[in-house]
């Protein structure tokens, strides 16, 4: 009986549907972060009987076959892209990205890495770096008597000092893209890095080429949509319990079985 197999695919399968709406539940409250979607496909089939197989008793084709499924498998776990919207916080070094694109960020072993998350810090060098420390590209060194900063929405960052009336520009930030965003390969922390399916990354000007714009003392926030997660756990919950009595009823027929004298 292939019933039990089936059944507990189907739950592995909710169990992984409930991970997934764990963790957007989990990152309501993270800076430019867009929910998962778990999909699913249908396993092989068995053949016990092949459509278009010609029939014995009267040489007819048959027009269906008959055709046994095997369960269910994870086909994939991907990223719903959406614009998120935009908190005020007021911050001079807070930057939201409206439309496409990703600030990109040095590793420490000197590899590249990219962010939505624009909230961004200076280390103790002046170097512009995010939150976990890491430098913001193309490396932006804010010096200590700086009165305060303005980030324009091309990503340029003028510096205001106290002995000088015009503002001095200090640097400007850059922005990059993907062919296939959800290619990206999340590794935490509200990094990317990019992999064969996502394709290279293309670095340009905010605003120029399809790139969005900045927009100073504003935060992208989280995309989740807390309703719709609660539904997909209910949904979630109601095939485990379904597939749960499916291998409950096949037990019992088994158990039936065993009986017979």
């Amino acid at each position: 009986m292939n019933a039990l197999q089936i059944a507990a695919s189907g739950m592995s399968a909710q169990q992984m549907r409930v991970d997934v709406v764990a963790h957007n539940l989990a990152n309501m409250s993270t800076t430019g972060y867009n929910p998962r979607r778990a999909d699913f496909a249908d396993l092989h089939y068995q053949q016990l009987t092949r459509p278009g197989t010609v029939s014995a008793q009267d040489g007819t084709v048959l027009p269906t076959g008959v055709q046994m499924g095997m369960g269910v498998r994870p086909s994939s776990v991907s990223v719903v892209l959406g614009q998120g919207a935009l908190s005020a916080t007021g911050g001079d070094l807070d930057v939201a990205i409206e439309g496409k694109g990703y600030l990109e960020v040095t590793l420490p072993g000197g590899g590249s890495a990219y962010t939505r998350d624009g909230a961004l810090k200076r280390s103790a060098d002046g170097l512009i770096v995010t939150s976990d420390g890491h430098q913001v590209a193309p490396g932006i060194t804010i010096p200590s008597d700086v009165r305060s900063l303005t980030i324009n929405a091309d990503g340029e960052i003028w510096g205001n000092f106290t002995n000088q009336v015009q503002p001095q520009l200090l640097g400007q930030l850059s922005m990059s893209s993907f062919t296939n965003d959800k290619g990206l390969e999340a590794i935490g922390s509200n990094l990317f890095v990019e992999t064969a399916a996502s394709g290279s990354a293309n670095a340009g000007t905010p605003g120029l080429d399809g790139l969005g714009t900045l927009r100073q003392g504003y935060l992208e926030e989280s995309t989740v949509d807390s309703v719709r997660e609660v539904t997909e756990l209910i949904k979630a919950q109601r095939g485990y319990e379904l597939n749960a009595k499916v291998i409950t009823a096949a037990d019992q027929m088994l158990s039936a079985t065993t009986q017979v004298r």
